[in-house]
């Protein structure tokens, strides 16, 4: 080896060593080493386009804003999919967006039929209704396919979430879907404010975890998300909301400056909910991905390095020719397996 190459080699382990002592050193001074300033909503993967846009605008109310194909070199590092070729649809309810994605090639698998509400690739989204009576009515009439046994009102004796309803209910390819409303004094403000709407915006997205320490290791150390409320969820009615019988869950809300929040759902009871699969991708309908926006994507590789995160795409990938309404993005997993996709506005 010649001195210009172990020179080269030294200066290599050097700079490794510096980005991993600036991440340790984030962790051990509360700075997160991913700062994220807004959760932009979540995104998931459909069978059939026009039948899942059908469904969000006439069902939900949602207003389609964007569609777009994509494909190409940068589509296929940012999704992890070789030959990736795509349709993405952007579609929003009041403040909050959603993101569909079909692909042409390669296809995907469809969701398990058998997947249950404490399987950890359970993820939902929360569309707040300004009337549980008459949306659970207007989605009984529309036909949809039923979680929930109804709609529950959680009992008055659980401090933070009592007098909430909610009902869990799933879309034409099977994602879980929530429509969630909150009395006086709980959620929001803007979901409080007087109109006539009934399908009002989206509180949050929900996904099951192992555990929720470990989880909050990822979200709220590494990313810099805050804990804005805390709940221990049990009995007849949580039961019949979840279809879980014995379900016993520990919620943790975080949210970020701007946007919906993210919700943890840890179930203490019953512990027999499956892993996300190990080979799920970005294809399958089961795949679903929580958009965050940072200032940079350096970050990536160390947290990956680190495995506090496991890396989809190679690394950031820029996509600015690719019409998604960001400059760079990098798909990854967090502890779970559920998808997470960083951008760069």
């Amino acid at each position: 080896m010649t001195r210009r190459t172990m020179f080269l080699v030294c200066v290599a382990i050097a700079t490794l060593r510096i980005g991993d002592s600036a991440l340790r050193a984030g962790g051990a001074t509360g700075r997160p080493a991913l700062p994220v300033s807004r959760v932009d909503g979540a995104g998931f993967t459909v069978a059939d386009m026009d039948r899942s846009v059908e469904f969000y605008t006439r069902v939900l109310s949602f207003t389609k804003v964007s569609d777009v194909e994509v494909s190409g070199r940068d589509y296929e590092l940012l999704s992890g999919i070789f030959g990736a070729s795509a349709r993405v649809v952007h579609l929003t309810l009041g403040d909050e967006q959603i993101e569909l994605t079909e692909y042409h090639a390669p296809r995907g698998r469809p969701i398990p039929p058998d997947v249950r509400s404490n399987d950890r690739s359970f993820q939902h989204v929360a569309i707040i209704v300004s009337d549980m009576a008459r949306a659970y009515e207007q989605l009984r009439r529309r036909g949809v396919w039923q979680a929930s046994t109804g709609p529950q009102r959680l009992p008055d004796w659980n401090r933070n979430a009592g007098g909430i309803e909610a009902f869990y209910f799933r879309d034409p390819d099977g994602h879980f879907l929530e429509v969630l409303h909150f009395p006086a004094g709980k959620g929001q403000d803007k979901w409080h404010a007087a109109g006539d709407r009934l399908f009002l915006g989206i509180d949050h997205t929900a996904i099951v975890v192992d555990s929720t320490d470990t989880s909050l290791t990822f979200y709220k150390d590494a990313l810099g998300l805050a804990v804005a409320g805390e709940s221990e969820n049990y009995d007849l009615e949580q039961e019949h909301l979840n279809n879980v019988f014995g379900a016993r869950l520990r919620i943790t809300a975080l949210r970020a400056a701007a946007g919906p929040g993210i919700e943890l759902l840890e179930y203490l009871a019953p512990r027999d909910g499956r892993p996300a699969p190990a080979d799920l991708r970005a294809n399958d309908i089961g795949h679903w991905q929580t958009t965050l926006v940072t200032d940079s994507l350096d970050p990536v590789l160390p947290l990956a390095r680190a495995h506090t995160l496991a890396l989809v795409s190679p690394g950031p990938v820029d996509v600015r020719n690719a019409s998604l309404g960001f400059r760079a993005g990098a798909l990854a997993r967090d502890p779970d397996g559920h998808g997470v996709r960083f951008v760069v506005r």
